[in-house]
């Protein structure tokens, strides 16, 4: 699905959403489908493993429940989240999950965060106004290239944003550990909600040095997979915030269960995935309604130039905009023409 525009991180510049499909059709006609972007540096994962686990999967569950299907698939999150999320959300879809029915009588509006992606001082200010005038009130900038140059964007961005609205900053893993702490020390908290994962995934020690010194709340998002990771961080005292999306935690139901277990630990939690097309960008934005109380990041189906909806998501004034009773429709001549590789299992009756 290609991007309107380029989206820049410190692990590549992306210019498509290349995403896992599955669509699920119960044997009493129920119709679900999930979906997740495995983009490859962010997570160990890699499309083509993504893509064969959930062929091998696929033919191996007909026949199956579905609650005996996702206990299956979710036995293997640890090594593919993505494609196990893919699975398990599509088949929690066609059970009619409660989360995704929960504004079933009132039009929901969700609160959404923006990236600013210019580099250059006066594209910058126009972005910002622009995303100003859009209604967004918290915005997101990629840091984690080179700590003068960001720093220096960093300051312009806010002087431009003043008190009109929140940053939240996202290193993307692009710094060393002197890199980061050399940028924490250095920042002006002015304006700052948090700041994201700035150290590799791995380096834990790291999160925690950065987490002592550094003058705005930290958060963990490449580093959190496993429920054990959300204890480790709390144990560690690593971040104050925990971002999880629908792609990491494998499912609905364990992607509200991975929520509750931040807050028991006196943890702020953050949703979002800001590559996912409008399915996971749905899904994520029924579980915030109910869940989170801060912007979301599910602004995938922003950047792309296609909906793959028949009734697209509806944005206003920095929101996501759920009526009541919504509930999507695929716009199958879309997924076809889109549609790089495809294969079919079904029952020998059906």
């Amino acid at each position: 699905m290609p991007f309107k525009e380029p989206y820049p991180t410190s692990i590549a510049t992306l210019t498509s959403l290349d995403t896992l499909l599955v669509i699920v059709t119960t044997s009493d006609g129920a119709l679900g489908f999930g979906e997740a972007a495995i983009v490859e540096g962010y997570t160990h994962e890699t499309r083509q493993g993504g893509w064969d686990f959930c062929v091998h999967q696929a033919r191996q569950s007909i026949g199956l429940t579905g609650e005996q299907a996702i206990s299956q698939w979710l036995s293997h999150r640890a090594l593919h989240s993505h494609a196990v999320a893919a699975m398990v959300s599509a088949v929690e879809m066609a059970q009619s999950h409660p989360a995704l029915g929960a504004h079933h009588d009132e039009t929901i509006r969700v609160p959404l965060l923006a990236p600013v992606n210019s580099k250059k001082q006066a594209l910058v200010q126009a972005e910002v106004d622009r995303l100003l005038a859009d209604g967004f009130k918290t915005l997101k900038v990629k840091v984690g290239f080179d700590v003068n140059e960001d720093l220096q964007r960093l300051g312009w961005i806010q002087s431009l944003v003043d008190d009109r609205a929140s940053l939240r900053l996202d290193g993307n893993q692009g710094y060393k550990p002197e890199q980061a702490l050399d940028f924490v020390r250095r920042m002006s908290p002015q304006a700052i909600e948090l700041f994201e994962q700035p150290c590799q995934d791995s380096n834990w020690d790291a999160a925690v040095q950065v987490a002592r010194v550094s003058p705005v709340p930290m958060m963990l998002d490449e580093s959190i997979y496993l429920s054990s990771d959300i204890d480790r961080a709390a144990e560690l005292q690593a971040a104050q915030y925990i971002k999880l999306k629908l792609v990491k935690s494998g499912g609905l139901s364990s992607l509200v269960d991975d929520l509750r277990r931040i807050t028991q630990h006196g943890m702020q939690r953050v949703l979002g995935n800001g590559v996912a097309s409008e399915i996971g960008c749905w899904m994520e934005a029924c579980i915030a309604h109910s869940y989170i109380s801060n912007a979301g990041e599910f602004n995938g189906f922003l950047k792309t130039q296609d909906s793959l909806f028949q009734n697209p998501l509806a944005f206003a004034d920095g929101d996501i905009v759920l009526p009541a009773g919504y509930w999507p429709v695929l716009d199958m001549q879309l997924v076809e023409r889109l549609s790089i590789n495809k294969t079919l299992f079904h029952s020998k009756s059906s």
